[in-house]
């Protein structure tokens, strides 16, 4: 897709793109495995499955899509109850107050829970987002891109939206933004680059140099 047009909105994934939620995650799989019974994660298979896409490690798991909302809510209300253990990325803070400063404008579009982010991002930092649109199902984010365009009155082709899994470069695709995959994040660089996401961030400077160099 074209480049053409500046940025004005920068959509960002929460878990494993601004909080450091993965080491956690992983604290709580097996327990997810027994209560919703399927497969548990070995530790020699972390790196494997980082180099799955997301539904692949779905059907490596051999989890039933019916499962996937009510594991999902139950997700959500560990993290609620686990937020002082989940940090935000190093360069989270300065990323999100450099980008405001600039006048794109932000939003959330996550599968966890609004208050489970505004939890982990702390006032000062949540106040920095424009939007929250939060709790979508694992692959319901391309509805949420479209609510979010809607209410911000800005064209798909203005956007980007920023994740580290391959599923948020599917959603971005599906409604016509620019994807960015950041390589701090749960998925593995070949994984991603090989989705041939429109940018690849390996740092949070690179997102401001893109979008600087994009308005």
């Amino acid at each position: 897709m074209t480049d053409a047009a500046p940025i004005r909105l920068v959509i960002f994934d929460f878990d494993g793109t601004l909080s450091d939620s993965g080491d956690w995650f992983l604290s709580v799989v097996d327990e997810l495995a027994r209560r919703f019974r399927f497969r548990t994660v070995q530790p020699d298979e972390v790196d494997m499955l980082r180099n799955r896409s997301s539904r692949e490690v779905i059907d490596f798991l051999g989890i039933s899509k019916w499962k996937l909302p009510l594991i999902a809510r139950h997700v959500r209300r560990l993290v609620g109850r686990n937020a002082h253990q989940i940090e935000l990325f190093p360069g989270t803070p300065d990323l999100l107050e450099r980008l405001a400063e600039t006048g794109v404008k932000i939003a959330l579009v996550t599968s966890n829970a609004e208050d489970n982010a505004r939890k982990i991002l702390g006032p000062v930092h949540a106040a920095r987002i424009d939007f929250f649109a939060c709790g979508s199902s694992l692959f319901g984010k391309a509805p949420k891109f479209r609510r979010v365009l809607k209410k911000m009155g800005i064209k798909p082709g203005e956007a980007l939206a920023i994740g580290d899994e391959t599923r948020d470069v599917d959603a971005a695709r599906e409604v016509g933004m620019r994807a960015g995959s950041v390589l701090w994040g749960y998925a593995a660089e070949e994984l991603l680059t090989a989705m041939q996401p429109d940018v690849v961030f390996r740092t949070p400077e690179d997102i401001l140099d893109y979008v600087a160099a994009h308005r």
